[in-house]
């Protein structure tokens, strides 16, 4: 099978600069001059920013917004098994022609000139964007806010902070207000911007920045509330209640994420998509159920999730998660960045812990070597090994319990590999 011609444009673009991620605006702003400013031209942008839960909030308001009728754009990151994953062009992936020509077009604009990776995969993703006529542009911030590379946009049709919480003390800081202060970045003179639940030093920073603005601020507990009630969810602001069923994503921490999209879609005058908001949105990689494959085929009797994420807030809402499903004794597979707190990941699982097979993640030179894995995961108090891979694990978890309720997490780049070789 020839490997895709994007896969080569993409592999040159990775050496124009050092460092993976170095926040400026200045590069996006020459590249986006000699592209003949692609971002003012895109339709009705809603911004997301924030630490947790950007994705699935991202992936309700779309689901919302297109059951009404609406065409949408959308830009995330990371990719998980293929880069087209994170544009859509109204709605479908973008396609390996389409691509390989914006990234042609790109390349041939800067020239020589250093750049990142994701500066100049941004600016492809706005020229991609304005090429298919469309009703919304949903945006998901990279890393941060104030200076991320999606950070362009003049007069967004609304922002949406979810909550923020440590991580990416390296490029952020090293408090919340500091971390929440990157965050509120994104916000514009003017322009509404629902806030999900927050710490109040996080919201204190963002409604101080939101007063200097003058942007109205939708703030959950202030203006909207979310809560469950007799296994439904129920939604209320100034407008009204909705009654609605539960989140098809999984986990109480998608009850937030919900409310966030309910609020945008409300901000919007979309309330018609309410919803398919809830019952139809699709993120791989968040406590998603395995199916098919040949990791299922190791353990046709059990159940195997993947989840991607790798902070302190993410354990938590798995810890959660795995609570409301009543899922005890659960085996885990683990493979974590050397950049991120894996013992404040891995500690609120310790609970619903059998046993932590730990692996380093393939093909990442930034990987947690497993046997540093396996020893963080005793220090909080779970039982745990190495493997060499999680094929290994896997076999390991099957001679011990061919009904085995498995969980493979700890990095989005391990839940990518996973579902590239799962397919």
């Amino acid at each position: 099978m020839s490997t895709p011609r994007s896969d080569a444009l993409l592999a040159r673009m990775m050496a124009f600069h050092p460092k993976i991620i170095d926040l400026t605006l200045d590069r996006v702003w020459r590249l986006l001059a000699a592209l003949e400013h692609p971002a003012r031209d895109l339709p009705p942008v809603i911004h997301i920013a924030g630490t947790n839960g950007k994705g699935s909030t991202l992936a309700m308001i779309r689901a919302g917004l297109e059951a009404t009728g609406a065409r949408v754009h959308a830009y995330t990151s990371p990719h998980l098994a293929r880069f087209h994953e994170r544009i859509r062009l109204a709605g479908e992936l973008i396609d390996e022609e389409m691509l390989s020509e914006i990234l042609d077009e790109c390349l041939a604009a800067n020239g020589p000139e250093p750049i990142t990776f994701f500066e100049i995969t941004t600016c492809a993703a706005f020229l991609a964007f304005t090429r298919h006529p469309a009703d919304y542009t949903l945006l998901e911030v990279g890393l941060g806010g104030r200076l991320d590379a999606t950070n362009v946009i003049d007069r967004p049709a609304l922002s949406i902070i979810t909550p923020v919480s440590i991580d990416h003390q390296q490029y952020l800081g090293e408090t919340l207000p500091e971390i929440a202060a990157e965050k509120a970045g994104i916000l514009k003179r003017g322009v509404p911007c629902v806030v999900g639940a927050q710490e109040e030093a996080a919201l204190e920073v963002i409604e101080a920045r939101a007063a200097n603005l003058g942007a109205p601020l939708l703030v959950y507990g202030q203006h909207w509330h979310v809560q469950v009630e007799a296994g439904r969810l129920v939604y209320q602001d100034e407008r009204g209640l909705l009654d609605l069923p539960l989140p098809n994503l999984a986990g109480p921490h998608q009850m937030g994420n919900a409310g966030i999209a309910l609020a945008a879609l409300r901000a919007l005058g979309h309330d018609a998509g309410a919803e398919a908001a809830v019952t139809r949105a699709f993120w791989p990689a968040r406590m998603q159920r395995l199916r098919e494959g040949p990791l299922v085929e190791q353990l046709p009797r059990g159940q195997i999730w993947l989840d991607g994420g790798h902070n302190p807030a993410a354990g938590e809402a798995i810890a959660d998660t795995l609570g409301q499903m009543g899922i005890k004794g659960v085996w885990l597979i683990c493979g974590m960045l050397n950049t991120k707190d894996s013992a404040g990941f891995m500690r609120p699982l310790a609970p619903f812990a059998q046993h932590l097979h730990a692996i380093s993640i393939p093909g990442e030179a930034a990987t947690l070597p497993a046997q540093d894995t396996a020893k963080l995961a005793r220090s909080v108090g779970i039982d745990a090994s190495e493997a060499d891979s999680v094929t290994e694990a896997m076999s390991r978890i099957a001679m011990r319990d061919d009904k085995a309720q498995v969980l493979i997490c700890g990095s989005l780049y391990l839940a990518g590999a996973i579902l590239r070789e799962n397919a």
